[in-house]
């Protein structure tokens, strides 16, 4: 295990228990948030938001090499009908659910067998996903070799 893999688990480690202690592993938090009744937790994000944002803008305006040692650029793309149609599957699992993939792991750390529950539709919705793109080519990326020439066309 090198440096980067313990780091990344003492995080995501730290991420969880702040998750938890800001009650964002618990449906009732999470379902009264989303009916506008608890607003905490907007707050939250939206600290999050004012934090990063000018961080980012200014590691990038100077150049900051990434731990790994390369240039931290971040992509940008332009919003498509794919990222509303993603963005508004992925609000419906979170009402449902109670729960975003961030919080999953914290669930099922504190025992709560809804996120255990989670954690399957979350894995299925990733394999559905997958299954999904694999049959529609994107158009804007080269045909892939592996892939038949009726698949490939389909997408266009």
């Amino acid at each position: 295990m090198n440096r980067l893999h313990v780091f990344s688990l003492l995080f995501g480690t730290a991420f969880g228990f702040l998750f938890s202690a800001a009650g964002f592993n618990q449906y009732n938090v999470i379902h009264r948030m989303l009916l506008l009744h608890y607003l905490d937790p907007f707050l939250v994000m939206g600290a999050a938001v004012a934090v990063a944002l000018p961080l980012i803008w200014l590691l990038e305006r100077r150049h900051w090499q990434t731990p790994l040692g390369g240039p931290f650029a971040p992509r940008r793309w332009p919003a498509e009908r794919k990222h509303v149609l993603g963005g508004a599957v992925f609000g419906v699992g979170w009402a449902v659910t109670g729960a975003c993939p961030g919080t999953v792991t914290a669930m099922i750390g504190t025992g709560s067998l809804l996120g255990i529950v989670t954690l399957a539709g979350v894995l299925f919705g990733i394999a559905l996903r997958d299954a999904v793109h694999d049959t529609v080519a994107d158009p804007l990326q080269a045909p892939r070799h592996d892939a038949p020439a009726d698949v490939v066309m389909a997408g266009r």
